[in-house]
């Protein structure tokens, strides 16, 4: 269940957030939505596919952290291995929420920070604090602020990113389909990816509107992110032989 409330500083003086990773938050998922505001941070860590929403067909950028759906190989006790943590990740209990407000005759939209009070990092008593005492932000929330701001430019520059993908033929499909040893395979169907040799084939004009657009860089770093494949199956051969050494 989710219990969503718009942030403020009276009713939710007291709110902390428990930090640290696992399970009991959520932490153990095989893919994560991400975006391009955070393409060049992502790339470093973790393998970035598409994929198609399944029930709006609207296409979607995503991280791999694992080769099942409850499987984050990042995930080591309450800590998360690696030098980055994605948006969605990071943002905790926090989402963008919006809000109509009046502003001198006109109707405009403002996006505001929305809690969910039900999310298991809540607590009153311990943890990050999200307010200051005296009723400031905290650092903490400044830095959700950032997290927020980059997930909601991101899921603006979405559309128009595939948009521009799609009508140029750059998107195929992408399944991995591997053998760790002789008696056990791992696979991940439904994946998207970019064609490199389309790419690669651009004629210099629509060349020159990806580049512009920002979108060249972005698809770059989708395939540079692709060599992040190894290291995954790298952590999913270190975690069975962890898991073959407590079960011997």
């Amino acid at each position: 269940m989710t219990k969503h409330a718009s942030l403020n500083n009276i009713t939710h003086k007291d709110l902390r957030v428990l930090p640290g990773h696992g399970a009991q938050f959520g932490d153990n998922v095989g893919m994560v939505l991400t975006f391009p505001t955070e393409f060049a941070d992502m790339q470093r860590e973790y393998p970035i596919f598409f994929r198609r929403d399944a029930t709006t067909g609207e296409y979607q950028s995503v991280a791999l952290l694992g080769f099942a759906k409850d499987e984050n190989l990042f995930l080591e006790g309450d800590r998360w291995n690696a030098r980055y943590i994605p948006g969605v990740i990071a943002r905790g209990p926090f989402l963008i929420g919006v809000q109509e407000q009046n502003v001198d005759g006109q109707q405009r939209i403002e996006h505001m920070i929305h809690v969910d009070l039900d999310h298991p990092r809540i607590s009153w008593t311990e943890g990050q604090r999200v307010f200051k005492p005296q009723g400031g932000n905290s650092e903490y929330l400044d830095h959700i602020g950032v997290v927020l701001r980059g997930i909601r430019q991101g899921i603006d520059v979405n559309k128009e990113m595939f948009a521009a993908f799609n009508d140029l033929g750059l998107i195929e499909p992408c399944a991995i389909d591997a053998k760790l040893s002789q008696e056990l395979g791992i696979g991940v169907a439904g994946l998207l990816t970019i064609n490199r040799s389309k790419l690669a084939s651009l004629e210099p004009e629509p060349l020159t509107r990806l580049m512009r657009a920002g979108f060249l860089e972005a698809a770059f770093l989708v395939l540079t992110s692709l060599n992040n494949v190894a290291r995954l199956m790298a952590l999913k051969r270190r975690a069975l032989e962890q898991q073959k050494g407590l079960a011997s």
